[in-house]
Formats: C-alpha cells, sequence, structure tokens
C-alpha cells in the first residue's frame, strides 16, 4: 500500500468540499492529489528493488548492476 493512502484521503476531501459548497477548497484538493499523485510516482521510478544471493557480492538490483 505504500503512502497510496494520501491520495484516497485528499479525493475524500474534495468530494467533501464540493458537496458542502466549497469550490476554491476542491480546486486546490485536486491539485494537491496531483502533485502526490506524481510525486508517489517518481519514488516508485527510483526505487530499485534488491535481491540478495548465495554469492559474496553482496545485495544487487532485480534490475542489473551493482545494488
Amino acid at each position: 500500500m505504500g503512502h497510496d493512502w494520501i491520495i484516497d484521503v485528499l479525493a475524500d476531501l474534495t468530494t467533501f468540499s464540493k458537496t458542502n459548497d466549497l469550490p476554491l477548497l476542491a480546486v486546490q484538493l485536486e491539485k494537491a492529489a496531483f502533485i502526490a499523485s506524481a510525486e508517489l510516482s517518481l519514488q516508485t521510478a527510483h526505487a530499485s528493488p534488491v535481491v540478495f544471493g548465495d554469492d559474496d557480492d553482496g545485495p544487487r538490483s532485480v534490475f542489473g548492476g551493482a545494488g
């Protein structure tokens, strides 16, 4: 799950804002959700899963090269 829960929270707050006639807040929350989604995607893209093998070389990335 990671930090994806924040997107759900922002969506709930946006729905609340729209339902309760707070259109400016809704717009800002939509912008915040967009930014949060982009940043979380960047974190995921930069993550490099590491695998431990039986050799003495230590951890290495599953994408190849040193870990």
